[in-house]
């Protein structure tokens, strides 16, 4: 309804027309339920047993998309054949949910092994790093997300707090001198070793840790200048304030911002959206779906549909917890990271709070891809869930 809303063409007002998006999106609607039916056919023991082998499948895919897949929009994501295209990055997310969830429900493996970490990272990074290498920065971040399933199987919390403290060092190091930047942790460093017991070990501790954020800075000045490019640098800009480009990089956010705040308590009503339906918002029946459902349908909707996202992720958390399969439970948790990341940057894009990375709201934006990935996720864990009495290897 809402890429219908979207993407309104008064002259193809036929929903099951398939030159239009909603049309297309229709089938690809259609073509997902023939996917879960098949799924749930599937023996549960499959998934299990043949982990690895998609994996690797996927991998391959995606090497095939650097060779062969055309630029778009300046990203090479897509395989096409004929008038079909299919983004293999998609569908790398439920792959190496599936291989992690392999590894780490092997007998005598042990999250706090360096082994097992180097293992697990590499799992998540190496298709990481092959999206990366496809311009797709949006999908790639999505791996990211895996780092919530690590820490339920026993990371260190110390690896969530240095990863957040360095997402602040990032913006800060954006936004303050760096002079002023080092003095400030110089300052902490000296006088956090004044308060300790000025022990060989505190003094060496400290004096890393000092030197670590003070490098990081200088890090993040080269890599914000040398690796991002032109207009990610303008979208993080706009993000912090530091900019205010209405016309350019802050167009689409704006836009979004107008159209979600029109749309008042109750919104405007089905297909009277003034921003929707004059295309003021660029790819809105995509990365910009979530404006629709504000305009359209207002605070009240908006809250309905977050609230539906909740529910999903509670429900899905609490199979997690009830399986004595450990694969199932590691599986299940990757799911629910993956569509909470999912969840939090689309939605953070539409209302300014998350820098414009392109990732699709989970079963509302248009693609094909994307539907049939999050619909293997979910009904993949259905059909494990159905095992849950059974310890799957």
């Amino acid at each position: 309804m809402n890429i219908y809303a979207a993407v309104y063409n008064e002259e193809h007002s036929n929903i099951f027309d398939m030159s239009q998006n909603y049309g297309k999106q229709l089938m690809w609607i259609g073509t997902s339920i023939l996917i879960a039916m098949a799924i749930l056919i599937i023996d549960g023991k499959f998934f299990a047993s043949f982990s690895y082998p998609i994996y690797g499948t996927i991998l391959l895919l995606l090497l095939v998309v650097l060779a062969v897949a055309k630029n778009v929009q300046g990203a090479r994501s897509w395989i096409e054949i004929g008038s079909f295209k299919l983004q293999p990055s998609e569908f790398a997310k439920f792959a190496t949910s599936m291989a992690l969830a392999k590894y780490l429900s092997t007998l005598n493996i042990r999250m706090q092994d360096t082994k097992t970490k180097l293992t697990a990272g590499a799992l998540i990074l190496i298709p990481m790093a092959f999206v990366l290498l496809q311009n797709d920065t949006g999908s790639a971040l999505v791996f990211c997300a895996f780092i919530f399933v690590l820490f339920r199987e026993g990371l260190s919390q110390n690896f969530l707090i240095f990863g957040f403290l360095g997402g602040v060092l990032f913006v800060l190091a954006l936004m303050v001198p760096a002079i002023i930047l080092i003095s400030v942790i110089g300052s902490i460093g000296l006088l956090s070793y004044i308060l300790m017991r000025k022990t060989k070990k505190n003094f060496i501790t400290i004096a890393l840790i000092t030197s670590l954020c003070c490098g990081a800075i200088f890090s993040v000045d080269y890599a914000y200048n040398h690796i991002l490019q032109a207009h990610q640098r303008e979208r993080i800009e706009v993000l912090l304030g530091k900019k205010s480009d209405l016309k350019g990089a802050g167009y689409n956010v704006n836009q979004s911002l107008i159209a979600i705040g029109s749309g008042g308590f109750f919104g405007k009503g089905f297909l009277q959206g003034t921003q929707t339906k004059y295309d003021f918002v660029p790819e809105q029946s995509t990365d910009f779906i979530f404006c629709t459902v504000g305009e359209e349908w207002g605070f009240l909707g908006t809250t309905v549909v977050l609230l539906m996202f909740l529910a999903l992720l509670y429900r899905i958390l609490f199979i997690a917890e009830r399986q004595r399969s450990t694969y199932t439970r590691i599986y299940a948790y990757g799911v629910a990271s993956i569509i909470f990341f999912h969840v939090m940057v689309n939605v953070g894009m539409a209302i300014g709070l998350a820098p414009v990375i392109g990732i699709p709201l989970p079963f509302f934006s248009y693609g094909g891809s994307s539907l049939w990935s999050f619909t293997i996720l979910l009904f993949v864990l259905i059909k494990l869930d159905s095992y849950r009495m059974y310890v799957l290897r």
